[in-house]
């Protein structure tokens, strides 16, 4: 990271959704660049835009990071009220608290790659310029809050609306699939499950970054001199969640039979994105190959499990 973001004064980053499994990682990056950090979490009602209002004058930060959102696509299919009140809503909360508290601060609206939908596999990688096609309640509610940040930035608030496709890692938990699949290994490898892996539909097509990469083009777009606007956050490689499987396999002496589980099946797909912007405008490229990436995350799973 260049370190001239953090010189002439310390930083005072305002972190919302810190105790997630990206904000703990980002707060210890941030420290360590030399900021100070004020994270909040689950005690902060992000909906709440007197309480966001309150948090953010008290932080007094030079930047935000927004990160608190119900993430995961079947939990917000589930409960869309509260998708809406969280992922929309508490944008709404944090950039108007943005406009009127802290003027010229630079705004970090995490959204996700979820807003350009889906599309064959095959199909060119998604950049900035490609039509936002939502498809599930969580992608609406992201898509509407990237929007809203489209507006607060033709008001003068320096919004940078950050579009990351999947990230995983240590630590990531384990409803989502590439995970999921490390912890049955690790269960099995420690015979705790019998050796079958519940799978879904192994033909989607996803692309996955190493969370540490995410967080290091986070630190990048926190700088002023970056210009404001949508970044996608992405590998531009598309890789099947069988190929996906088959690295985790890789990893492991055991060879357990692989099980679909219809509750898991969904309709396959492609969701791979272009981070060209992003490159040309801070030198930001991922860094850590995704076999390494899967490597970790299996690893922390053996540790949990044999905590337990």
């Amino acid at each position: 990271m260049n370190g001239s973001l953090w010189q002439s004064a310390r930083m005072r980053v305002f972190v919302t959704g810190a105790a997630g499994f990206v904000g703990r990682r980002l707060e210890a990056r941030l420290a360590a660049e030399g900021a100070r950090v004020i994270g909040t979490d689950l005690e902060l009602d992000v909906a709440d835009g007197a309480r966001v209002a309150d948090a953010v004058s008290a932080a007094r930060p030079d930047a935000i990071v927004h990160l608190a959102a119900i993430s995961f696509v079947p939990e917000a299919e589930s409960n869309p009220r509260a998708v809406y009140r969280v992922n929309f809503l508490g944008a709404c909360s944090i950039l108007e608290a943005a406009r009127r508290i802290s003027p010229g601060v630079r705004l970090l609206l995490v959204g996700s790659g979820h807003v350009y939908g889906a599309a064959d596999p095959g199909v060119p990688p998604f950049d900035e310029s490609s039509p936002l096609r939502p498809d599930s309640p969580y992608s609406w509610t992201k898509t509407a809050a990237d929007l809203l940040g489209g507006v607060y930035q033709r008001r003068g608030v320096d919004v940078v609306r950050v579009r990351p496709f999947n990230h995983t890692g240590a630590g990531r938990p384990d409803r989502f699939v590439e995970s999921s699949f490390a912890r049955q290994i690790a269960e099995i490898e420690a015979g705790l499950r019998p050796p079958t892996i519940e799978v879904g539909n192994l033909d989607a097509v996803r692309d996955f970054l190493d969370v540490e990469d995410v967080i290091e083009a986070y630190l990048r777009l926190l700088d002023p001199k970056v210009p404001a606007g949508p970044y996608n956050v992405a590998s531009g490689e598309g890789i099947s969640i069988r190929d996906l499987l088959d690295l985790l396999l890789a990893e492991t002496w055991v060879r357990p039979e692989v099980k679909l589980d219809r509750a898991r099946w969904r309709p396959a797909n492609s969701s791979v994105g272009c981070a060209e912007r992003l490159e040309k405008a801070t030198g930001w490229a991922p860094r850590v190959p995704l076999r390494e990436t899967l490597k970790r995350l299996l690893d922390g799973w053996r540790e949990a499990v044999r905590a337990v």
